[in-house]
């Protein structure tokens, strides 16, 4: 048995040698070997072959080993922050730019708010034309200096957030792909029946902090509005119509001094209404302004109402204070009295106002059931 291992042997380390013999190259092959298949424990990706590098010329040692290519020209702005593992976004905020940076392609999310921007030149979002968001509140833009087709090409954005800045007019046209446009906190005077038009996909309008005095038929046609904020503002009159989706409408801290009769009809999903510091009376409001069945909360406090209006049996939240309300009508909220027929309100607010709780009718209490909160 030993001589048979030691013959094995023998013939195994002919056949090696008589291989090695016919190459004499063999350890060459074999350091080339192995520098082909190591690989750099810190490479993140140590399997993945690299693509050829655009924009260099020949390829330099350590690219041809494995390490990482130097990054692409322009691929980040040196003023911005575009973190890795959120490639479609670029943070150039809170960083005291004067200037709008160049915008890669393949960015959809730039945020620039709380610089010292003046200025949105023509074409500087030509490159990115696949943005969903663009942040640039709290700077100092003026109309004046804002492109009049810088946002025309942006066929995908969402949402643009234009709040806290400088503006007189509204800015356009804007892509029929806008979701939210945030303009509160500026210095907008009006806004034009055409300066939303074709926006069918807008959700959410905020107008709010401006000095807006007049409105028109604009709203009108934007038929997924379902948020409408227009409040403190210096308008005199309510948008002439609303949208058949709104929801929510905020309209406080105006001098609107009249509501339509049955204006809430065209909004059937109306759900909120905040009409509270204008100017109404009770003489600007007919009998079925507020009687619409999809009202949940009605704010009408602080205005210069004597009497309580008639609302809807559904309405749950409604607030008066701050008027000059002397009466206490049941007929304002049923018009009928009796087991079966009463009022959903929860909370109605009537204090700071000229009645007093002896005020309320003996049969306040069967109307108004279901109610936790009645304030006098």
């Amino acid at each position: 048995m030993q001589w048979a291992s030691l013959l094995l042997l023998a013939g195994l380390c002919s056949l090696s040698r008589a291989q090695y013999e016919e190459d004499s190259h063999w350890w060459f092959h074999y350091l080339r070997n192995q520098q082909s298949t190591y690989y750099d424990p810190y490479d993140p990706y140590p399997y993945e072959p690299y693509e050829p590098y655009p924009y260099g010329g020949e390829e330099s040692p350590a690219y041809a080993y494995g390490s990482p290519p130097p990054p692409e020209p322009r691929d980040c702005p040196q003023e911005c922050d575009c973190p890795p593992n959120f490639p479609t976004a670029m943070y150039c905020d809170n960083r005291n730019l004067k200037y709008l940076p160049f915008v890669p392609s393949r960015m959809k999310y730039v945020y620039f708010q709380n610089n010292q921007i003046s200025s949105i030149q023509e074409g500087v979002f030509d490159n990115a034309t696949g943005l969903l968001w663009i942040a640039l509140h709290g700077n100092q833009i003026t109309s004046d200096r804002v492109g009049r087709k810088v946002f025309s090409k942006l066929r995908h954005l969402e949402r643009l957030y234009m709040d806290h800045n400088n503006l007189t007019r509204m800015p356009g046209p804007l892509p029929r792909s806008l979701r939210e446009l945030h303009l509160e906190h500026n210095q907008i005077l009006r806004v034009p029946n055409n300066a939303l038009e074709g926006l069918e996909n807008l959700t959410a309008l905020y107008l709010q902090h401006n000095e807006i005095q007049e409105v028109g038929s604009s709203v009108r046609g934007l038929r997924s509005l379902i948020l409408l904020d227009l409040s403190y503002n210096h308008l005199r009159k309510v948008p002439d119509g609303l949208p058949s989706a709104l929801e929510q409408l905020y309209l406080e801290h105006n001098n609107v001094y009249s509501v339509p009769d049955n204006y809430f009809r065209g909004s059937p999903k109306l759900l909120y209404v905040r009409l509270s510091h204008n100017s109404l009376t009770n003489s600007g409001l007919a009998s079925n302004t507020f009687n619409s069945s999809s009202l949940l909360e009605l704010d009408l406090s602080y205005n210069q109402l004597q009497k309580i209006p008639p609302v809807n049996t559904n309405l749950e939240n409604l607030y008066l204070q701050g008027n000059r309300i002397n009466e206490f009508s049941i007929s304002s909220f049923c018009t009928v009295v009796d087991v079966v027929n009463f009022s959903k309100l929860q909370v109605l607010r009537l204090d700071g106002n000229e009645i007093k709780r002896s005020a309320m009718p003996p049969d306040a209490p069967l109307c108004l059931r279901v109610a936790s909160l009645i304030e006098i």
